[in-house]
């Protein structure tokens, strides 16, 4: 486990509002590397300032290097790859995506992570892919809901050491040479007075990192659990944790989504509720747009912003990041950010809810629920999902 280091600043952004012009930003204002992972990519009227960044970066010589997973990001333009290489950018696809029906395990390990790293001074860290926040937003309906990091101080130097360890090892698997440029050194002196660590899940050495970072937490909680995550299916550890720390007396609150876009998901976690509420958990359905949050904070000390859900496809089989902030200010401001979005945004889910709910809504909660199952099982996680 990565230890907490001291003297980071951290700044919490909300949504692609503020994310998106961070993030071009910090780009426009490299001088010497910029790495850039994520999940998806798309060209939009939104992300084209960014991407013509990136351009415009490398003209300058900026080393430009852009990571993208090959199933998230398949529909990213030939003709945006074929103008980032011209200007000198280098840019792949990460497991590039083939289409095929026979079912592989391997086919589930995305690069889900959502990094950037300027200059070895300016890293950022969340859940917001490179795509306009509004792209399938119904009328009268908000943005998607997200959140991200800016940071700056110590921890830049495991964030670069797993976004440049990462593109050196793809480097060797493709036969490459690994280019001999030096990248600029981790700005690592002291800017702030958060105590902060990069927590990563791979299929190698880190596999079980982000969900035991939970389960620690979570075990030891005193006084409040707030929970916002848009893919919500606990294994069979988590959610015992979960219910124990509800039933010793831990306020805990979770923010689900209500408008999904991935249904048999949302209702596959809907199987859920009962027990959860039977031990006092306090459930809510974000209704305002589409929900992408992958957030937490503990006792209003501990929390956590990044790209892991709380589920077996995130815990058991994709690349991902979370960056881990202990400081009361840090997370009292993501605390009340949450609490404002379910005050606000949502509607609590009750027994009498559950009770009044249609003998067709349960019957198809029971059957996306087995579909889930079914589907992790196949992907090899039964065991870690364990049983009822």
């Amino acid at each position: 486990m990565s230890r907490f280091l001291p003297g980071n600043r951290v700044d919490l952004l909300r949504n692609g509002d503020e994310f998106f012009p961070a993030l071009k930003a910090a780009i426009d204002g490299a001088r010497h590397d910029i790495q850039l992972e994520t999940y998806i990519f798309r060209i939009d009227d939104t992300t084209r300032p960014l991407a013509e960044a990136l351009v415009a970066a490398a003209r300058r010589g900026v080393e430009v290097r852009i990571l993208v997973d090959g199933f998230g990001s398949r529909t990213f333009p030939a003709d945006w790859g074929a103008l980032l290489t011209e200007a000198g950018a280098h840019f792949h696809f990460y497991r590039k995506f083939r289409f095929t029906w026979l079912p592989r395990r391997n086919r589930l390990r995305r690069l889900h992570r959502k990094l950037a790293v300027i200059d070895g001074r300016i890293g950022f860290v969340g859940g917001i892919n490179l795509h306009d926040d509004r792209d399938n937003a119904e009328p009268g309906y908000a943005a998607r809901y997200d959140y991200a990091v800016r940071v700056e101080g110590p921890v830049l130097a495991p964030l670069c050491a797993t976004t440049r360890g990462l593109w050196r090892h793809l480097a060797l698997l493709r036969g490459e040479v690994w280019p001999v440029i030096e990248l600029s050194r981790p700005a690592t002196a002291r800017v702030g007075v958060m105590d902060a660590r990069l927590v990563v899940r791979d299929n190698v050495k880190h596999r079980l990192s982000i969900e035991n970072e939970y389960l620690r937490e979570i075990r030891a909680a005193r006084q409040d659990i707030l929970i916002a995550n848009a893919y919500f299916l606990p294994g069979l550890r988590l959610r015992r944790a979960i219910l124990a720390a509800a039933r010793r007396g831990v306020r805990v609150e979770l923010l689900l989504q209500g408008r999904p876009d991935h249904p048999v998901m949302q209702w596959a976690t809907r199987r859920l509720y009962q027990q959860f509420l039977d031990a006092g958990v306090q459930i809510h359905e974000y209704r305002a747009g589409y929900m992408h949050a992958k957030v937490a904070v503990i006792d209003t000390l501990w929390s956590t912003v990044g790209s892991s859900n709380i589920d077996p496809f995130s815990l058991g089989l994709a690349r991902e990041a979370n960056l881990v902030v202990r400081n009361y200010a840090f997370a009292r401001e993501l605390q009340a950010s949450i609490v404002r979005r379910i005050r606000r945004d949502s509607l609590p889910i009750g027994h009498d809810m559950l009770r009044k709910a249609r003998w067709w809504h349960r019957g198809w909660a029971t059957l996306c629920y087995g579909f889930s199952r079914f589907a992790i099982n196949i992907a090899g996680l039964g065991e870690y999902y364990g049983k009822e």
